[in-house]
Order: C-alpha cells, then structure tokens, then sequence
C-alpha cells in the first residue's frame, strides 16, 4: 500500500461494530468503495467492500484476533493503490506490497506484528536519472521522459503517467534523485516523479489488444513443442497435489524469454516460495547471464497469512505487470493458485452472507477471473510502442476433479490448457502434462514464428508427434486385452516409437543442470532424430527385418540421453547417422 499518502492528517470518523474473522463491519464511517481504512487501535490495513446506509463492511488484511466493536476506523479516502517506480525489481512483496525485507529490519524478527506497514518502494535511496527528451518537447501519457538503472538487466523508464494531460516540458533535470523528487515539469503545470501510484482493481490504460504472434519460449519440451503459448497469452495448469503444478511454473518463471517475470505465491505452502528466494539469486538468466531475481518481483502470501491479503495479491501482482508492460517490456506473471484465491472469495462471500454459488463459491466467481485474465494481452501501448503480459495459472482442484467451478470457469477464458496427470505423476513421469487432455489454440497463429525462426517444417514434424501419440493411446487399450505380443508388427514398432517420444522427448529432468533448459532448435532436432528412427525403422520393417531386430540396435537407448548431452548437436548428429547405419545393415 502506498504510504504517499498523507494519513496523519485523517481523522477518525468510525467505530468497529462487529468482527467476524478477516471481515469487519463499522458504523458512523465516511467511506466510498474501495477505500483503504486502518482498523481498530492497532491500525490494521483493511478495504470497504459494501455499503449499506450506515454500516460499512471491510475486509481486513491482517489477523483480526483481539479486535473488538468500539475501536476506531480511519479511513484514508484512497483506493488500494501500489508504489510503482524503480526498486520493484529484486523485490520481494506481501499481498498488498508490503516489501518483506523491510518489514523483517523494522521488526527485527522474521515474525512480523500486526499494524507494521513501509512503503512497497525505497523513497530516500537516489536513482541516476537519465533524461530522454529535452526542453520544449511535447509529451503525452506513457511517453518515456527518462531511464534509470534499475538492475543489472532491467532499464527502468520513467513515464508521463497516463492519467496526466501532457504538454510541452519546461524543466527537465538529469543526475541523482529520489523517486519523490522531481525530475521534470509540464507547460500544464504537472510535474513528474519517477513514483507513480495506481489503483490494483483498475487497469492501467492501453491502446488495442494485438494478435501474438511470437511464442513466450518456455525452455519446456512438451509446452514449447506441443502446447505453445504466446507472449500475451494465457495458460492454465489444473493438477491434483503432488502432480508438479508449482515445480511447473517455477521452471516457467525461471527459463521463460520475457522481459520480466512477475512471480505471485497465492495461499501456498511457505517452504515452496522459500525455494524461489532461494535459486532464483543463483540461477543465471539464459538470456542475458545475470541473477534471475535481477529481473523478477516476488509477491508472497503463503498459506498461513491473512485470507484476505490474498484476495489483493493478484491484483498487486497484475498492477505491477502492466505498469512494466507499459514500458515496452514482455512480462510473464506466474499465479499459483487461482484456487487459494477463489476460496478467499469464498470465505469473504460466506462472511457476507451472500448467496452462494456453486460450491459455495460467489456468484460473481466467473465475473472475477474473467477480469484478471483478460488483464493479459499484447497490447498497442498509449505511447505507440508494444508490450505484453501472458498469465499462468495454476489451478488445485480438489482431488484432480477438471469439473469443479474454478477450473471449469479458467477453461472458458484461458486459451493454453496444460493438464497435470496425477498417474503420470506416479509414474515419475515429469512434467506430468497429459498430451491427450491438454492443448493451445495459439498454434496455427505461432507456426509462422517457429518456421521462420526454427525450421520449416516445424508444424510438420509436431503433428508426426502428436498423431504417434494418439495412435499409441488407441492401441495401449487393445495392449491391455490381449497383450503386446498379439499386435501386427507395424503397430509394435508405432509403440516402440510412441515410447520414446514420451521418454526422450516429453519427460524433461527439472533437477538437471543441461537437462532443465531446451532451446527450441535442440526441442526440434531431439524430434527430428526420433522421427529418424520411425523412418528408417519402417523402411526396415517393409524391407521384411523382423520387428525384434530393429528394436535391439545399439544406437536407439541412447536416443533417451539427448536431453542431458552438453554437446547436444553433435551428439544428435551421431545418433541419427548411427541409427541409419546400423537399421540399413539389417537389409
């Protein structure tokens, strides 16, 4: 929450008449929608979010244990609003952008008081600003005025806010400053900072939303190769526990080609965002070399914090994509899970007393996610350029069950479904993606991309796969009646060729140093000698060869350790030359 805000200076005009749970009602409270309030003596941070003649309810993002009805209500008369400026980057956040490190020197424990609150950006470090225009150019809102280092890998630009008029600039300064200081000024009168504030449930405005047309590159064979989604997508990851749901989109959040990757932990376990902390400053970005945090902004909101604190933290992390959207970057925002912030709704709503939906969850469940999701596109920016944000997000339906309400209503907005197997899981299959439930209907519109920039007979090769694969899906259920042995000999070899596509190809080590990332050109030859093998082992096979012989040459085992070759190329040019050698020798 941003603390520009001058809150000494409100009064308190409300007192607490009821607490249930996160869910506080006050009366005698001047208050609109939305405002933010501090509640009861300690000063809680809470949200109004219904007004019924002198009763106002809030949603506190705090633990409420030991409020209780006379204490007083302020209310700031501010929507729930984030500081945007540079310092986000490297950052790692509570759901209502409180920055975690901050808090922990102020309280110094890891165990954080009620009430403790700090500004989500560093408003005395300075910052080199580096002026883009001079005196006497005219802006206009999202023009660029100037740039600071923010990181290693991310150039920070400082923009006109879009809810300025513009003009002409009059002053424009260069050196170091704070991001309260100004560092221009307008013919209008307006003066610019680097800070910006914005409220989390508006979106930041934008021009068109674009067609994609390049893929987000997520270094993850079966996505890449199979299901792909486009820089300005959007993707959901269903999956039972224990299926890799999170592992999954840590590998996103670490391999992805964005710009800037926005990681939200939504009501999940603390251990699995102490992981992130923990790799993401080792892990060198390969796109540029540098530390992954250089480029990613945490938001943290573990499953043992305040249930309402995670109903906002999607919507910080969204407000905090867009505002670096809006400088023309590719940003890729990991959500895990929708479903901890679906039954957040749901608990406020019962709170509420409002009318349940299914599930028990609210009505307006569908209406909900629909607004985050299509907060997602390629957008033309407000100031001529481009920029993107693709969302993914995990969804935990009880027991793997794909019917259930939020995994049913994200299948009607996302347009990439990758589905988690809980029996591939079992199987130590991983990622543990179902290649005949999931899908992407970005294909036909990035197959121009892949041809141009991988190979050109890319969608080729892709459908040879998929079209083994459902063979092979159809004859495992004949396998199982009357066994392997009782199928024709060309039906065998297809189940021998399915095989390792599913083991060479689809299953990719997370753990491996080499075999964690795949550059699309090694995802393409990796298939192509697969496909080299189906070929020649064919030709092979109508040249008479029995089916046993072809299966038994030396060089198809090695086929399942391309992906874990360094040298990848010439170990993949090796195979293919001894697996024509060795089948053409069978005749």
């Amino acid at each position: 929450m941003s603390q520009a805000t001058d809150t000494e200076a409100v009064d308190e005009d409300g007192v607490i008449e009821s607490v249930s749970g996160p869910v506080v009602t006050a009366t005698d409270l001047d208050a609109r929608m939305n405002d933010v309030v501090y509640v009861g003596d300690e000063g809680l941070m809470g949200e109004v979010i219904e007004i019924e003649g002198n009763l106002t309810t809030i949603q506190v993002y705090e633990e409420t244990s030991g409020v209780g009805p006379g204490e007083p209500v302020e209310n700031t008369g501010e929507p729930l609003s984030v500081d945007l400026g540079p310092g986000m980057m490297d950052s790692i956040y509570d759901g209502v952008q409180r920055p975690l490190d901050v808090l922990e020197d102020k309280m110094g424990t890891a165990f954080l008081d009620r009430g403790v609150d700090a500004p989500g950006i560093d408003l005395e470090k300075e910052w080199e600003f580096t002026p883009e225009v001079e005196e006497g150019d005219a802006v206009e809102p999202g023009d660029v005025v100037g740039t600071v280092p923010e990181t290693v890998t991310i150039e920070h630009k400082v923009m006109v806010p879009p809810d300025y008029e513009g003009g002409e600039i009059t002053t424009i300064k260069s050196g170091e400053f704070t991001v309260e200081e100004t560092v221009a000024e307008l013919d209008s009168g307006e003066e610019i900072q680097m800070h910006q504030e914005w409220p989390v449930r508006q979106a930041r405005p934008a021009g068109d939303k674009e067609t994609p047309t390049e893929p987000l590159v997520t270094g993850q064979r079966v996505q890449d190769g199979l299901f792909p989604l486009a820089k300005g997508g959007t993707a959901a990851i269903p999956g039972p526990f224990g299926s890799g749901k999170t592992v999954t989109q840590q590998q996103l959040a670490k391999w992805s080609d964005a710009d800037i990757v926005v990681y939200i932990g939504c009501g999940e376990r603390g251990n699995e965002m102490t992981e992130v902390i923990e790799d993401f400053p080792e892990l060198p970005d390969p796109q540029t070399g540098n530390p992954l945090m250089a480029r990613t902004c945490l938001i943290a909101n573990t499953s043992n914090m305040p249930v309402a604190a995670r109903e906002s933290c999607i919507y910080t992390g969204i407000t905090i994509a867009e505002y670096y959207r809006d400088m023309g970057y590719d940003v890729a925002l990991m959500a895990d899970s929708t479903s901890r912030w679906a039954e957040a709704m749901r608990e406020i709503s019962s709170r509420l007393e409002e009318m349940p939906g299914e599930e028990g969850y609210p009505a307006y469940l569908a209406a909900s996610l629909s607004e985050f999701y299509e907060r997602a596109g390629k957008f033309e920016l407000i100031n001529g350029g481009e920029g993107s944000i693709s969302v993914v997000g995990a969804v935990s339906p009880p027991g793997g069950d794909f019917s259930e309400p939020v995994t049913q209503n994200t299948l009607r907005i996302v347009k990439t479904f990758w589905a988690l197997d809980a029996d591939l899981a079992e199987r130590r299959h991983f990622p543990s993606i179902n290649w005949n439930e999931s899908y992407s209907l970005y294909k036909d519109q990035l197959d121009p991309w892949w041809e141009s920039n991988v190979a050109g007979d890319w969608s080729d090769v892709r459908q040879w796969a998929v079209d083994v694969l459902d063979e092979e899906d159809e004859l495992q259920e004949i396998v199982q009646l009357v066994g392997k042995d009782a199928l024709p000999e060309d039906q065998q070899l297809t189940l021998e060729v399915a095989r390792y596509l599913r083991e060479a190809w689809l299953q990719q080590n997370a753990l491996h140093d080499v075999d964690t990332y795949c550059e699309p050109e090694k995802t393409y030859r990796m298939l192509q000698a697969i496909k080299t093998f189906n070929d020649e082992a064919f030709e092979a096979l109508e040249a008479s060869v029995p089916v046993e012989e072809i299966q038994d040459v030396d060089a198809t085992p090695r086929l399942n350790r391309m992906g874990t070759a360094e040298e990848w190329n010439e170990f993949i040019d090796e195979i293919e030359s001894d697996l024509k050698e060795q089948l053409r020798a069978l005749y």
